[in-house]
This record gives structure tokens, C-alpha cells and sequence, in this order.
């Protein structure tokens, strides 16, 4: 039984995953590691966003929280409606069986290798006591472009048939949210593409929340929102338009943006700092529009703000 101190009243327009401040902490011979510091993060029901940083930014971490095989040390994760912080065991079982849907870099984690294709769908969703098993794996294998391969092996598919394998594998308990961990991380070029337009593919016709946590920025390309995270914290963003978001076809245009904290901070993205040899302290301006960030260590003339602010 889910107790009711942790599911979230619905509201038409909550989102879907919401972490505030979120902190973990990893403790190891006296040593302690902060993974995450601080993170905000905010998915809307039914976006689809990549979630993009290098290794040791915190990405793996963040994912292990919501999809409930970790804890974080600080803070708060709502996802689907459920509070993270306080499942118990049996929630948290629960909560992985109904309304999260997971895929694994490594197909090895996915799929079975004794059981075929169908077999490895009905799998799931007999662990989600779902009716109607032998259509509706049918039907998910269809949808992921892999109705062929339903009475197959993992061993007797590609790489990138096993891993739509894995997807159909993830939608089996008809999840809120579809969380994928490097989906793209074994697969060529070619494959990745068709991975990932596959997982788009689903996130419009199910409409069901999906989150690419991934170290490839190519991956920006076929979502429409990037968020990177770097040391521990959501840093930037990028929202993308035009026909390049919904199709691999076309150009289209994105617009970066940075990520401001509960508490007023921000990161620069890199390259502006390196370009601009910004380091130790930055000037600021306040206009009526806008905030101006200007190298500290340089004679400039004074900006035409009418107020300027520096936090101390």
C-alpha cells in the first residue's frame, strides 16, 4: 500500500519531475564527494529534454534519484507525483513497477538473454500485473519498430534492435516518466539517430515524460530543451525551434539560456568565459532590461545603468 504522506495532489499543469536544491553527498574511507549541489531541475508533463554534462557533472547520480535506486542527501524530488524522499522500501518497488520506465546504456541490463523479444515485454508487465500481455507487447514491439524481432533472442538482434527492445522493455508498465541512461552510449552514429527518433516517436504519440541523461551534445538536436549540468548544478540550457527539433530534416534554432538558482547564482557558460577572460571577479550592471556582466579587471567606460549591484 503507497502511503498518502508522499503522493502529490495533480494539478493540469504540475510538472512531471521537480527537484529543488537537491544535494547528494557520497562518503567513502573519511572522504566525502558532493555529486550533486544544489540542483534544480523542472520537466513539464509530456516534454521530452536531454540532460547533458561530462562525466563526473553529477548526471548518473541525478538519474539513480529519480528513478528511485538512490537517496539524496538534501533537498526534494517530486517525479510522477511522488515524493523521492519519503518512500520506503516497498513504495519505492512499487513506485519503479507503475510509474517510472527505466533504459540502461548497457543492453546486457535490458533484456533477458533467455527470453525473446515478446517474452522480455510480457516479462515487465506481468511484474506490472498488466492484462491484455500478448497484445499489448505486440503492439509496444510494433510502435518501437521491432515487430519482427518478437520472437528473437537479444543475441539473434543489433545493437540498436535491442535497445528499442529495451525501450518497448520501458514502457511496459505504461510509465509516467521514461528515464534513459546513455541510451545512444554503445550504438554507431547511424543507429543512435534512429534511437533517438524513436524515443521522440514515443514521447508524442504516448506522451509519456522523457528524460535522455546523456555526455553526447549531439543529442541536443533532436529534443527540443538541453539542460547541462556541470559540477553538480543545472548550468545552462538550450531550447531549440524550428523543423530541426521534430525533424531530422531542416535547420532550426537554438537559443541558450543560463540557469539561475533559489539563491540568485549563476554559471556562465564556458566558452563565454574563456572568450570574454573573464576570471576571479566580474563587474555587473542593472539596466531596465537587462544585467550586464563586464571583465573586472579593465578601465571601461561607465555603463549607461542607473544602478549597479554586486553581491557580497
Amino acid at each position: 500500500m503507497t502511503s498518502s504522506a508522499q503522493i502529490i495532489t495533480p494539478e493540469s499543469d504540475a510538472p512531471d519531475i521537480l527537484c529543488s536544491d537537491l544535494v547528494r553527498i557520497f562518503s567513502a574511507e573519511g572522504v566525502e564527494v558532493q555529486a550533486l549541489q544544489g540542483l534544480n531541475l523542472r520537466v513539464l508533463r509530456g516534454e521530452i529534454v536531454a540532460i547533458v554534462g561530462a562525466s563526473g557533472s553529477g548526471k548518473s547520480t541525478l538519474l539513480g534519484i529519480l528513478s528511485g535506486l538512490d537517496r539524496p542527501s538534501a533537498g526534494s524530488a517530486v517525479v510522477a507525483g511522488t515524493n523521492i524522499l519519503t518512500m520506503n522500501r516497498r513504495q519505492r518497488v512499487d513506485y519503479r513497477q507503475h510509474s517510472v520506465g527505466f533504459v540502461w546504456q548497457q543492453t546486457s541490463r535490458n533484456l533477458l538473454p533467455y527470453l525473446t523479444a515478446r517474452q522480455n515485454v510480457e516479462m515487465a508487465m506481468l511484474l506490472a500485473r498488466t492484462d491484455n500481455r500478448h497484445r499489448r507487447s505486440g503492439e509496444l514491439l510494433d510502435l518501437l519498430g521491432v515487430g519482427y524481432c518478437a520472437d528473437r533472442l537479444p543475441s539473434q538482434m543489433s545493437g540498436g534492435e535491442q535497445q528499442r527492445t529495451a525501450i518497448a522493455v520501458a514502457l511496459a508498465n505504461s510509465p509516467r516518466v521514461l528515464l534513459a541512461d546513455e541510451p545512444t552510449g554503445e550504438l554507431d552514429e547511424a543507429t543512435s539517430i534512429e534511437v533517438l527518433e524513436v524515443l521522440r516517436q514515443v514521447n508524442g504519440e504516448l506522451g509519456v515524460t522523457t528524460l535522455i541523461v546523456t555526455h553526447d551534445a549531439t543529442v541536443s538536436e533532436h529534443v527540443r530543451r538541453t539542460i547541462e549540468i556541470r559540477d553538480g548544478r543545472t548550468s545552462t540550457e538550450v531550447l531549440r525551434s524550428g523543423a530541426g527539433a521534430d525533424s531530422s530534416q531542416g535547420e532550426s534554432v537554438a537559443e541558450e539560456f543560463t540557469l539561475i538558482d533559489s539563491v540568485g547564482r549563476l554559471q556562465l557558460p564556458k566558452h563565454y568565459v574563456a572568450s570574454l577572460e573573464l576570471r576571479d571577479r566580474v563587474r555587473l550592471a542593472l539596466q531596465d532590461d537587462r544585467a550586464e556582466v563586464f571583465r573586472g579587471d579593465r578601465d571601461a567606460v561607465e555603463p549607461e545603468s542607473t544602478t549597479a549591484a554586486t553581491d557580497e
